[in-house]
């Protein structure tokens, strides 16, 4: 599994001109699942998001976590995060679950972040977004779970 997290002051995700999920504070996260990906990879990372701490504390300091700060999660599917462009000038996208498995997966991972206390926001699966946000900091982390 695969994440690009953004830490946000604000993001949308909007379908066919109909915003699907919203947040204020909080992490905007990109999601990719691999072929590989089990619920063990599915746990590491939303742990992982849950307590990450990267959001400021009095000082200034990144030393809290969402959790901490009141915030949310606004979860955005994206297999393109799995792209392979070593060769040639289109990307091949065969390290990215098919949609058949990859979808059970991804709602599991939502399922788990909410199950650990975080408000979750997402797109829609599958379907073509428009994703707005607001970064703050700018803090863009990648997380990968094959890493861990």
């Amino acid at each position: 599994m695969r994440v690009v997290l953004q830490r946000v002051s604000a993001a949308r995700v909007v379908v066919d001109g109909q915003t699907v999920g919203e947040i204020a504070r909080g992490w905007l996260a990109l999601v990719g699942v691999s072929p590989a990906d089990t619920a063990r990879e599915i746990s590491w990372m939303a742990d992982k998001i849950a307590h990450l701490r990267c959001f400021p504390d009095a000082d200034g300091k990144m030393n809290l976590s969402v959790q901490d700060v009141g915030g949310a999660v606004l979860s955005v599917s994206n297999f393109t995060l799995y792209a392979d462009c070593q060769k040639g000038r289109r990307p091949s996208f065969v390290n990215a679950a098919r949609p058949e498995q990859a979808e059970p997966l991804y709602l599991e991972f939502l399922n788990h972040l909410r199950a650990l206390g975080v408000p979750v926001q997402a797109g829609v699966f599958g379907a073509d977004m428009r994703v707005e946000l607001t970064n703050d900091g700018p803090v863009t982390l990648i997380l990968d779970s094959a890493a861990a």
